[in-house]
């Protein structure tokens, strides 16, 4: 797994793992930039948190890379930027975490993600 946390020690990198609560949730994601949205054809979330997600994608991204995603979850669309944090070649899967999220769009986004757990 190729990761921007990569240098980090492991004590640095447990503290600094899942400080959203994440839920199962699947979901189309569409990229915004033409060049995106022709690089990733079909990618849906595995999992959701108000600070990211996991998306299923067969095309490779590099870690670092910033992205704009649009979604619908629960009825609830967003636009949201996000960086590519880790990328899973073998599993067609990379974590996105949100950047930039207004308190708006992460109030949202914390609502939906608790509507997952009931």
């Amino acid at each position: 797994m190729k990761t921007s946390e990569a240098a980090e020690t492991p004590a640095v990198l447990h503290s600094n793992r899942r400080a959203h609560e994440r839920v199962t949730a699947t979901f189309d994601v569409r990229f915004q930039e033409a060049q995106d949205a022709a690089r990733a054809l079909r990618a849906y979330s595995l999992n959701l948190s108000a600070g990211g997600l996991c998306l299923r994608t067969r095309r490779s991204y590099d870690v670092g890379s910033r992205v704009r995603l649009q979604m619908t979850v629960s009825g609830e669309d967003f636009e949201l930027e996000g960086i590519i944090s880790w990328v899973r070649d073998d599993a067609e899967a990379i974590g996105v975490r949100f950047v930039d999220v207004n308190e708006a769009d992460q109030a949202r986004l914390q609502r939906v993600v608790g509507s997952f757990k009931r």
